[in-house]
């Protein structure tokens, strides 16, 4: 039986070194017509979240029309703007190496519950040059609901289409780096590893319920022990 293993992306796996922010308030800027008065919380959130709650913030309806706009010009600014991720941003320590370790083995399948919308993650991974150790046609994604616990089931299904296994919370693991990874996993069904390498610290996390909680990455072995004895 092989093991689903999803990544969150954003501050588990790399730093996007401020570029997400920026984006967000200049697609607001072009679609609305003046600058935001601030983008909705983003840390452990979906795009799809973060995009309501802006519009709703500046007392816009979040029409589907508008959405798919907004959404539409997010995916195609991420794109222009890939090269500037590897300039600004950066891979945390020990995430190439234990994403590397994974893929090397037959009993995972690794793939990501991101925040990030489809194209945005591929944009992120691919500046990264991370892309390679995930199959995302097995993951779930920003645009695929509000919430992410949802996600947890969505991607489990996507993955048992593709390799005509059964994945449950008896082998599936979320990796991620906040409160709100925790509660996808715990409500969606998967062991959760939360690593502290984002805004939310150890102790905050074991709090928040997470089975494991890394300091890091770095340390490759345990990082695979604590993911697949989850």
């Amino acid at each position: 039986m092989r093991t689903l293993v999803l990544w969150d992306i954003d501050h588990t796996l790399i730093n996007a070194g401020g570029l997400s922010g920026e984006i967000y308030a200049m697609v607001f800027s072009r679609l609305v017509g003046h600058p935001p008065e601030k983008i909705a919380p983003m840390a452990g959130r979906t795009d799809r979240a973060i995009t309501t709650d802006t519009l709703r913030h500046h007392g816009i309806d979040p029409t589907p029309e508008l959405m798919a706009s907004f959404t539409a010009s997010l995916a195609e600014s991420f794109t222009a703007r890939q090269d500037e991720f590897a300039d600004r941003g950066h891979v945390l320590p020990g995430a190439h190496a234990a994403l590397k370790a994974l893929a090397a083995r037959p009993d995972v399948i690794q793939s990501a519950l991101t925040g990030n919308m489809k194209q945005i993650a591929v944009c992120k991974l691919t500046a990264f040059a991370l892309i390679d150790f995930f199959d995302l046609e097995a993951g779930a994604y920003g645009m695929d609901g509000i919430e992410r616990p949802p996600l947890v089931k969505l991607a489990q299904q996507r993955a048992a289409r593709k390799y005509g296994e059964e994945f449950s919370a008896s082998n599936t693991v979320l990796i991620g780096d906040t409160p709100h990874d925790v509660r996808a996993g715990h409500e969606g069904g998967a062991h959760v590893v939360a690593v502290a390498t984002g805004a939310t610290s150890a102790p905050a996390l074991r709090l928040s319920g997470a089975e494991v909680v890394l300091t890091d990455l770095t340390d490759t072995p345990r990082v695979i022990q604590a993911i697949l004895q989850a």
